[in-house]
């Protein structure tokens, strides 16, 4: 058994000295001390040594194991640090190249559209006013003037939800909310900003969403002149100071008497191009005085307070401060596009 210990000494030795990687000497290791090794297994065979030797063979034993383990040990802190070494080597950051950034998002141009908008009311007196998107038939048409079965309906062909409940097409509804939240007669400066949803085409100019801002002003004496003077120096605060305005003749149900609003094209400045289709105009919003009915409907006394309203598209102005040709660019999320803002 002597001789036996001696040759696997040796063995164990040489092969630990002879291991290339961790994962090789961690077989030479169960090899030798493991549950099934060759000195494991001597050592279960004591019982067949007689007692006189077991004293010595059992020192011899241990001797060996204790050897073979500082062996063991040796090698893997060998083994590590040649490993560290060659990932030093390989694995070497170049300190004189220049650091990766982080690279920090910012506002999508409809929001950076809708907030300029926002602070051009705000300092004129008005204040901010929300409501759902999933609105009442009662509340986005028939308090707006425009009951059961009105042609003007067919202009804002709308997602249902239920005969009486929808997605808004407008966020008008906002208005008269406000006006039955006052005290009637109560004056109101509000803008409503928000989405709106109609069923339309998906192309360049045209989304079945997109974004809209009204504006409702109520008190006493409030005349067209008013309505003329807020619009004017809220587009020129838009654009340019220089910027004209027309108010030509319309319809809607909810004001009168209405107007559509143009402004010198901001492309040509009013000499004409594609844009405008050569008239030096470009249609901007839609505003008008409140109709008494849509005051009545609301609690106010046509006879003691007047408004007006408008309404405008930010999608429309955000392309036309940018020049986007294409309404779609806005809802792509295309990295190469938002980068430009």
């Amino acid at each position: 058994m002597e001789q036996q210990l001696t040759q696997i000494k040796e063995d164990a030795l040489t092969a630990i000295k002879a291991a290339g990687d961790l994962n090789e000497l961690n077989e030479q290791r169960v090899k030798y001390l493991g549950k099934k090794g060759s000195l494991t297994a001597i050592l279960r065979g004591m019982g067949k040594v007689s007692p006189e030797d077991r004293p010595r063979i059992g020192q011899l034993v241990n001797d060996v194991r204790s050897e073979l383990e500082a062996s063991l040990e040796n090698r893997q802190s060998a083994l590590k640090a040649d490993e560290l070494s060659t990932r030093l080597a390989t694995e070497k950051i170049d300190v004189t190249l220049p650091g990766r950034r982080h690279e920090i998002g910012h506002l999508h141009p409809l929001t950076l559209t809708l907030n300029k908008l926002k602070g051009i009311f705000r300092n004129m007196g008005y204040s901010i006013a929300e409501g759902p998107q999933i609105e009442t038939d009662y509340f986005n048409f028939e308090a707006l003037n425009l009951p059961k079965d009105h042609p003007a309906r067919d202009m804002q062909d709308s997602f249902y939800i239920t005969e009486d409940i929808l997605m808004r097409t407008q966020t008008s509804p906002v208005q008269a909310r406000t006006m039955q939240a006052h005290e009637p007669n109560s004056p109101i400066r509000i803008i409503a900003p928000g989405r709106v949803f109609r069923r339309d085409d998906y192309d360049a100019t045209h989304s079945p969403m997109f974004t809209q801002v009204e504006g409702l002003c109520i008190d006493k004496n409030i005349s067209f002149s008013d309505l003329k003077g807020t619009l004017t120096t809220a587009m020129r605060q838009l654009f340019s100071d220089d910027l004209d305005l027309r108010f030509r003749p319309s319809f809607f149900p909810f004001t009168e008497p209405s107007a559509e609003v143009d402004i010198t094209c901001v492309m040509c400045h009013g000499k004409g191009c594609r844009v405008c289709k050569g008239t030096g105009w470009l249609e901007i919003l839609g505003s008008g005085m409140v109709h008494p009915h849509v005051l009545e409907m609301s609690g106010y006394d046509p006879h003691k307070v007047s408004g007006f309203a408008f309404g405008l598209g930010v999608e429309r102005i955000a392309m036309l401060s940018y020049g986007i040709e294409d309404l779609r660019l806005f809802f792509d999320n295309d990295a190469r596009f938002l980068k430009q803002f």
